[in-house]
């Protein structure tokens, strides 16, 4: 054991690291909001009640849903696993963080070189942005696994787990489409056999099964979304692949900042153009000297589509929608550095480590969103004095299923206003998203309730609490 430590102690202590930012005080840094909160009651009710689900999660936009996978094979472990903690899935997200961590190292040392593994696996183990989409329960962040382990199993031709691979990337997010064009220039490449494409094929369609039955049971729901959003694409996305080359070095850089310079703008600039210098130079020598490393080729095609794809769509492209190419970025970066001088190598990881670590997470108090959402929640049933309540949230960028699924554990005397109106309703309001005046509101679940006034209101972590009753005059205070 000893000499088997001694032998890799260099990634063991990057594993170590990787393992430090994602699972240090997670349960106080993690994200719980309306979306985890969402994930956790459907998965509840299927694990405590048997209730089947044929759909994932609902994209941001076009209405349309993800196949349910995500939920069956890693929020229901989680929740199992923790005894309905919400930060159960939580643990098996960072998990997967830190595999990816390890696979890359293992691709990058038998791609390119040790050190190439070794300098991506640490930049990526270091990276806020990474470590931010692996703290936390969301679909889009076991991305970047599956997508690293489609481009693995394709590159060692064997379709099947690579179709396995897709399908979980897939129902993660909608853009692990854009990983296609790779795995067929991949398997062009390989000239793989026809026989397991075939059955890489059928189980590919296998897995679209529960979403066909969804369909099936809806009219159609879902397919009819995702022809609309490719249809009408005047907000969505452009199927013109000219149109994304304005868009392509803003994206570069964009996604150089985000992931490789701690989100510091200038410094992003200086790592985008060293990167893009180094990246034509190699290209250029590699070529001249007809010594192509086909995985460099691989990787650059990879990022390459990846930009492009990102180009062609017309909203905001936020940083989780780079999840698809998150490995493709740190391992082709960490090939380009390798070929400088080993002083100014050691001098740019240096710099590459400090603005990342400046960045880290763990320079701000943690957010303690679940503490504080069962706070509230403890709060309000006190308040209640064991008498039935109704609930409701004001919030621009959170949503109610959070609070709703700890009043569940706690078998809080919650009623849904659509079912019954009580006497009472407590309406939790974010300052820092929404103005606070739940008198006269026209939110739904705050107007339904009927004519109210304030009874009483407290405050938890700058997040204000209000008991309203009926006012049976009419009279608003």
């Amino acid at each position: 054991m000893i000499k088997l430590i001694k032998k890799n102690w260099l990634i063991i202590t990057i594993l170590i690291i990787a393992t430090f930012f994602r699972l240090y005080r997670i349960q106080d840094y993690m994200e719980f909001l309306g979306d985890q909160g969402r994930d956790v009651v459907i998965v509840r009710d299927f694990l405590k009640n048997g209730n089947l689900f044929f759909i994932g999660p609902q994209t941001s936009i076009g209405n349309m849903y993800l196949g349910p996978f995500y939920y069956y094979f890693f929020v229901a472990p989680g929740l199992l696993m923790a005894a309905f903690n919400p930060v159960g899935p939580a643990i098996i997200v960072a998990l997967l963080g830190i595999l990816t961590v390890f696979l890359i190292y293992k691709l990058g040392s038998s791609w390119f070189s040790p050190k190439v593994g070794y300098l991506s696996a640490f930049l990526y183990a270091i990276s806020p942005v990474v470590i931010k989409f692996s703290s936390f329960s969301w679909n889009p962040n076991i991305m970047p696994l599956f997508a690293l382990l489609f481009v693995y199993y394709l590159t060692k031709s064997k379709p099947v787990l690579a179709t396995l691979a897709f399908v979980i990337a897939l129902n993660s997010h909608y853009l692990a489409l854009l990983l296609l064009p790779v795995g067929l220039i991949i398997w062009l490449y390989n000239r793989t056999p026809w026989k397991p494409i075939f059955i890489s094929i059928a189980i590919f369609v296998l897995s679209l099964v529960p979403q066909i039955l969804f369909d099936i049971k809806h009219h159609g729901q879902n397919i009819n979304a995702i022809i609309t959003f490719f249809s009408q694409r005047e907000t969505t996305v452009n199927l013109k692949a000219y149109k994304a080359i304005p868009g392509i070095l803003p994206l570069f850089n964009q996604i150089n900042t985000s992931l490789l310079s701690g989100k510091n703008i200038n410094f992003g600039y200086v790592v985008s153009i060293i990167f893009a210098l180094l990246l034509v130079f190699i290209l250029y020598r590699q070529i001249k000297t007809k010594t192509i490393n086909r995985y460099f080729i691989f990787l650059c095609l990879w990022y390459l589509i990846g930009l492009t794809g990102l180009a062609l769509y017309k909203q905001h492209i936020y940083d989780h929608y780079f999840g698809f190419i998150f490995p493709a970025v740190f391992l082709l970066f960490a090939y380009l550095l390798s070929y400088l001088p080993k002083y100014l190598s050691i001098i740019f990881i240096i710099a590459l480590t400090v603005f990342s670590l400046l960045e880290t997470p763990f320079r701000w108090n943690a957010p303690r969103q679940l503490a504080t959402t069962q706070a509230i929640d403890n709060s309000i049933v006190a308040a209640a004095n064991n008498q039935p309540f109704n609930f409701a949230l004001l919030a621009k960028m959170n949503y109610d299923p959070g609070y709703r699924y700890l009043f569940s554990e706690t078998n809080a005397p919650v009623e849904l206003l659509q079912t019954k109106i009580t006497n009472q309703l407590f309406v939790v309001c974010e300052p820092f998203q929404i103005d606070c005046n739940p008198i006269n509101n026209p939110e739904w679940s705050v107007a339904a309730f009927g004519w109210a006034k304030i009874d009483f209101q407290w405050e938890i972590n700058g997040i204000k609490i209000f008991r309203l009753v009926h006012n049976v005059s009419g009279k608003t205070n």
